[in-house]
């Protein structure tokens, strides 16, 4: 039997499902590596399978660094905007065999994320402006 490897997961996965950029793919196997050293560090211990909830932190962190203040722009031009898309290009993944998961990992961990403004344009905001959200308008 042929294995298929990540190129050839990605063309059966793009020709049934196109929403998503190539780069999509690329970028989440990417993060979940990032993730996974990130949370082994972090526990000291073994690289292990991380949580929908973790992959989401992960993936923010490391979109950040890769594209500061351009990571909403990146993402969106990939057909990214929510962490409901996340969840939809890893259950790709895994429905082609390209990623695992664990029979407590469902489509529903990418379902309450966070916000794409709040979490990928805010941190790049000048301090004024972060002040002044947070002071309450007196009328």
């Amino acid at each position: 039997m042929h294995e298929v490897n990540f190129d050839e997961g990605l063309d059966i996965i793009l020709a049934q499902d196109p929403r998503f950029a190539r780069d999509a793919y690329h970028f989440i196997r990417e993060s979940l590596d990032f993730t996974q050293k990130l949370v082994s560090k972090e526990n000291r211990g073994p690289i292990r399978h991380v949580s929908g909830q973790e992959l989401l932190d992960g993936l923010r962190q490391y979109a950040l660094q890769q594209y500061g203040p351009m990571a909403v722009t990146v993402l969106e031009e990939w057909g990214v905007r929510s962490c409901h898309d996340f969840g939809e290009i890893v259950f790709n993944m895994v429905e082609n065999s390209l990623l695992a998961k664990t029979e407590k990992d469902s489509r529903d961990d990418f379902q309450n994320g966070y916000d794409f403004t709040e979490a990928f344009r805010k941190p790049f905001w000048p301090q004024h402006k972060l002040v002044s959200e947070a002071k309450p308008l007196v009328n």
